[in-house]
């Protein structure tokens, strides 16, 4: 199928009415392909609500969707009922609480779900899309840990000081940058940087803008980088905090 614009879209935390708000103002198409970065709970009151509304949405448009940290807890949570302290403090609480009314029938296809996720993707032109990074000068394929994919932190860090100082021909050019024409990541804020928007470093797009928090939620159509994005996502939740705590 001959893809009309392809977005990645970054962390969603439970934000469905920005969610909507975002896809509303992208003007969708049938052809249209969505790549979500991961995190889609945890943060915003309706987490068991985006996972509901993601899997009629994939019904209908061709969906990739990659797997985030908060992502793994929920759906641990899910399958055994155990409850992640760590977890339960940035956003499982609000995430469980999301989960009210929910039939066990809908909590096992949402358990699904969770486990079809993808840790990446690589495209055909070289267009590497996870939720966080990858520590290995070899790339994905020989990374040694995984919980790198939906954890590491050390890829953005290391791009966001180095931008504009080393230049891809330049032996200090890292190595596990050199195997992907882009990449695409969510799970480290921009908004840590003071940057509200989709953000560029070297060859790195991070579209994680803070949604939890103070910020925005976005989607970037990776072939023309045109991107889009909703309002604060607390002004659409006035009488909650997010992880705002």
């Amino acid at each position: 199928m001959k893809h009309n614009r392809t977005f990645a879209i970054g962390d969603i935390h439970g934000g469905l009415k920005a969610l909507e708000q975002l896809l509303e103002r992208i003007e969708i198409k049938k052809e249209d392909r969505f790549i979500f970065l991961g995190d889609y709970v945890d943060g915003w009151s309706d987490s068991a609500q985006v996972i509901q509304f993601l899997i009629a949405f994939a019904k209908e448009y061709e969906c990739v969707f990659i797997k985030g940290n908060h992502d793994v807890w929920c759906e641990q949570w899910l399958e055994t009922e155990t409850i992640d302290e760590t977890w339960f403090i940035h956003g499982g609480k609000e995430t469980i609480a999301s989960y009210k009314g929910f039939s066990k029938e809908d909590k096992k296809t949402h358990l699904q779900f969770f486990k079809d996720m993808r840790l990446y993707l690589l495209d055909d032109a070289k267009r590497l899309f996870l939720h966080a990074g990858f520590t290995s000068m070899h790339g994905v394929e020989r990374e040694w840990d995984t919980v790198n994919f939906y954890s590491d932190r050390t890829l953005w860090e290391m791009v966001i000081v180095m931008d504009k100082k080393i230049t891809k021909n330049s032996i200090l050019y890292p190595n596990r940058l050199k195997h992907y024409n882009e990449i695409y990541i969510g799970h480290t804020p921009t908004t840590n940087f003071n940057l509200d928007t989709p953000t560029n470093a070297m060859n790195v797009w991070n579209v994680d803008t803070g949604v939890a928090f103070k910020g925005k939620l976005s989607a970037i159509n990776i072939d023309t980088k045109t991107f889009f994005q909703s309002e604060e996502v607390y002004t659409l939740y006035p009488n909650e905090k997010g992880r705002n705590k």
